[in-house]
């Protein structure tokens, strides 16, 4: 067990949504009366984590109003290992035990699953990653001693192999659900009975 007050939590915004067409940020479209990107940060507020930090691109979420240090990637086409390089860099610094890895574009993720995936991590070695029965991702926990290989990761594959390779702990696939494309949004939104998937179809 790793307790939340020994870790950082790094929450990755700064993808580009090249799935999502011409909206800017994927992470700025409403969702449940409050912006995409926000929906983890507000989930895991009451949560205490030694430091927040966001890397963000170009989204407006204020993650900076909900306790998050900002830290920008002003090349997210390098992709996503250069954004968890970043968060782990502040990680470090911090002499944090751990860092839990979570995406913006993961609305549903829950509390009670980060507590769960804490609880699974064995030491500085651990590498605790969810799953939906099938296949591990985010969120995920790394221990300190991965740290070295996380700050070198490169392209969109991340920390893929290293997920593959850990421990996985098993939750309602709707908690692990994200959205990359528009039709995803809307399956979301209807999922959930979503009040912007009604006033769409009104519209439509």
């Amino acid at each position: 067990m790793i307790a939340a007050e020994d870790c950082v939590l790094v929450l990755l915004a700064a993808g580009r949504s090249l799935r999502m067409g011409d909206v800017g940020s994927k992470l700025d479209e409403p969702f449940l009366g409050r912006p995409l990107g926000l929906h983890v940060a507000v989930a895991l507020e009451d949560m205490p984590f030694m430091e927040r930090v966001a890397v963000v691109g170009r989204a407006d979420c204020d993650y900076a109003a909900h306790g998050f240090t900002i830290v920008r990637n002003d090349d997210p086409a390098l992709g996503m290992g250069r954004s968890v390089a970043l968060g782990v860099d502040c990680a470090r610094a911090r002499g944090a035990k751990a860092v839990v890895v979570a995406l913006a574009d993961m609305p549903r993720v829950t509390a009670s699953h980060i507590r769960t995936l804490l609880d699974a991590a064995d030491g500085e070695d651990a590498v605790v990653a969810s799953s939906d029965g099938r296949s591990p991702k985010p969120p995920a926990v790394f221990g300190r001693a991965r740290f070295d290989t996380l700050l070198t990761l490169e392209g969109d594959a991340g920390a893929r192999d290293m997920v593959r390779a850990g421990k996985h702990v098993v939750t309602n696939p709707a908690e692990l659900i994200d959205v990359d494309t528009p039709e995803e949004l809307e399956r979301l939104r209807a999922l959930v009975n979503a009040p912007e998937a009604y006033t769409r179809r009104r519209h439509t």
